[in-house]
């Protein structure tokens, strides 16, 4: 059985399309017999060293450490004598991993997976010059498995995103990583197909670039890139029985990276829509059933009451075929689709019903994230984000609400506090509405990211507004 891995990501090349190569390009054999009447490519790239050269300085390796979860142990005497033979955990120890990340801005802006970084306390960014610095977490996703670190750096070799919907089945790819700590590898391989969605983790949204390229633990958040050596993925994941390398490797569409991270970087959060429906996988003996011409689309099995599909007429039992005219192939591609829009847009939807097409309107209602998905706007885990060890959500009208907040208050809400950080040394809770630092207003997490590098290594005077009363809050430097 096939064991589903999240550690990493492979290769590919785009076959013939372009002549790059350090020895330069290579004349095609001639067409023999077999292969006679066939559209031959005219060049053959004979290396691929110049795309190496342009992309391995914007690939860096990404460590971090975390605290190990405690290990029950057997209580030793004389406590057996008092409590009976019960367990005590040990006190927790420290563990370090590492992973790869891709620079994407010249000033210190890195991409890298959620896993990669999830629960830690530290985080650090080694250079392909043999430079390493602290990074902070600006924001992940664990949806997407997606993350954005900064570093204190400028004039970074940046590598510059390309289109992934451009990718097709057969193209060669590059991936770049740092497989099982060995240092900076490239492997090369094709686009094995494109749109796959795996499974793993916590069945978040995927679109991956699948490659045969070789890929091992380490390589996440590596780079896949075309033969222009520019990314169109961010390596994510691999199957195998073994959990090596077996040329089932998948990719973080770079159309995908370049949304959520936008996201990420701008607000701290990533905005989803959602439809308001459940949907199963269209098989082909639901088609026959059906009457379908053939097995494609979203069926949909349950109607959130009240919600935007109910609204705009949407049934259970309706297949729903197309979105603003974009064909949907299968359940995952839907809830693309649809997470990919902006909330609140109106949109087409078209579905099968009774063995007719209907076209409905509906109106996009934001999708409200749930369990994991929660703790990873601007991370958790330790420090957290900026070393500060708390998570943030921006001010809605119902967190207002519950949290009694008068109606023209605004900021960045605590929303999870790890008590042996930063912030709660501070005094910070749960609940707590950051308002200002240093006296500067704070609406997003950019804001306080600037507020907080201009202290420059002295304590910042924090406004909170906690239930509707103002106080002051001195928070130290965060440790490094």
């Amino acid at each position: 059985m096939l064991a589903a891995a999240a550690l990493s990501l492979a290769v590919g090349f785009a076959g013939g399309r372009v002549t790059l190569g350090a020895s330069g390009p290579v004349q095609a054999p001639p067409p023999t017999a077999a292969t006679a009447g066939r559209a031959m490519p005219a060049l053959v790239p004979a290396s691929y060293s110049a795309i190496v050269d342009k992309v391995a300085p914007a690939v860096v390796t990404v460590r971090v450490e975390k605290r190990a979860e405690p290990v029950p142990t057997a209580m030793t005497d004389p406590f057996r004598d008092f409590f009976g033979p019960q367990a005590r955990p040990m006190p927790r120890s420290r563990q370090s991993a590492l992973g790869s990340g891709v620079i994407v801005s010249a000033d210190g802006r890195i991409v890298t997976n959620h896993h990669v970084i999830d629960g830690a306390e530290r985080i650090s960014v080694d250079l392909a010059d043999h430079r390493t610095f602290p990074a902070t977490l600006v924001g992940s996703d664990a949806a997407s498995d997606l993350a954005v670190l900064h570093i204190a750096a400028s004039g970074l070799p940046a590598l510059a995103i390309g289109d992934s919907k451009a990718m097709k089945v057969g193209d060669v790819v590059l991936a770049f990583g740092n497989p099982l700590g060995v240092g900076q590898t490239v492997t090369m391989g094709i686009v094995s197909a494109t749109g796959r969605a795996t499974g793993v983790g916590d069945g978040g949204y995927e679109d991956f670039l699948q490659t045969d390229a070789a890929i091992n633990q380490g390589n996440s958040g590596g780079a896949l890139v075309n033969m222009q050596g520019e990314l169109v993925g961010i390596n994510a994941q691999i199957l195998s029985p073994s959990g090596g390398n077996i040329g089932l490797g998948f990719a973080i569409p770079s159309a995908m990276v370049r949304a959520v991270t936008d996201q990420l970087v701008r607000d701290g959060v990533v905005h989803r829509a959602k439809l308001g429906v459940t949907v199963q996988p269209v098989t082909p003996e639901i088609a026959t059933s059906l009457g379908l011409a053939e097995a494609r689309g979203g069926l949909v099995s349950e109607v959130e009451p009240g919600g935007p599909a109910e609204r705009a007429g949407v049934r259970q039992g309706d297949v729903i075929v197309a979105i603003d005219g974009q064909p949907v192939d299968d359940a995952n591609a839907l809830r693309n689709q649809v997470a990919g829009t902006e909330p609140g847009a109106t949109v087409k939807v078209d579905v099968l019903r009774d063995g007719h097409r209907e076209s409905l309107s509906a109106r996009l209602a934001e999708r409200v994230p749930s369990g994991d998905e929660k703790a990873a706007p601007n991370g958790r885990g330790g420090e957290g984000e900026f070393g500060l060890g708390l998570t943030l959500a921006p001010l809605t009208p119902p967190l207002r609400d519950q949290l009694e907040l008068p109606r023209g208050a605004d900021g960045l809400v605590v929303t999870d506090i790890d008590p042996e950080g930063t912030a709660a040394e501070a005094g910070i809770r749960p609940g707590d509405l950051i308002e200002k630092v240093d006296g500067r207003d704070v609406r997003t997490v950019g804001n306080l990211r600037d507020a907080l590098a201009a202290r420059a290594g002295k304590p910042s005077l924090m406004l909170i507004n906690r239930h509707g009363t103002s106080l002051f809050l001195a928070l130290p430097e965060a440790r490094s």
